[in-house]
């Protein structure tokens, strides 16, 4: 029984210490990945994949807490399952609280403000058709580190339409994105 207990105050000491970095820290963290986009409420599309590039600052609040901000470039839009693709082009400002549970390990959630830089289906512009330059995104995903190697997944929910054509107001940005990074204390 005492074996036990001193294993399970062990474990939730790990737990409570559980950031990689010095409380009151700032970290920069660059950053490179895959994006995989579609827009709600339209036929006949699949996921397409794009890059994602960027940057990213966090502060850590305690042991347990981290405030992140970056900028990144991310490749989104969607393909046809005819073949051609939709190509939206956004410079993205993620806002992310991130929970640390275990060593390494963070849960993240947040805001995302997105300006379209680009609309183009297979090299045409249409930025007539997609004429929303802002998008609103709620992102929530997971991280690990390991030795200052940032692997992130997340999902951004788009909150805006991507047009301001009455027949697609209901059609938002649906992104996955995974990124691998390195942290450098500042």
């Amino acid at each position: 029984m005492k074996k036990l207990f001193l294993a399970t105050m062990m474990m939730l000491a790990c737990m409570t210490a559980s950031a990689q970095h010095a409380v009151g820290g700032l970290t920069l963290q660059p950053q490179v990945g895959l994006s995989l986009g579609t827009i709600t409420k339209t036929d006949d599309t699949g996921l397409k994949a794009g890059l994602l590039a960027g940057a990213e600052l966090e502060y850590q609040v305690n042991s347990m807490l981290g405030l992140a901000g970056g900028v990144n470039y991310s490749m989104q839009g969607y393909s046809y399952d005819h073949g051609d693709n939709l190509n939206l082009d956004y410079v993205n400002i993620p806002l992310r609280a991130k929970i640390y549970v275990a060593p390494g390990f963070s849960i993240n959630g947040g805001i995302q403000l997105g300006f379209m830089a680009s609309a183009k289906v297979d090299g045409k512009d249409v930025s007539d058709v997609y004429d929303k330059n802002f998008d609103f995104s709620l992102p929530i995903g997971v991280s690990y580190e390991y030795q200052n190697i940032v692997f992130d997944a997340r999902y951004n929910f788009g909150l805006t339409s991507v047009s301001g054509n009455k027949l697609m107001d209901d059609q938002k940005n649906s992104v996955i994105q995974f990124t691998v990074g390195y942290r450098f204390d500042l």
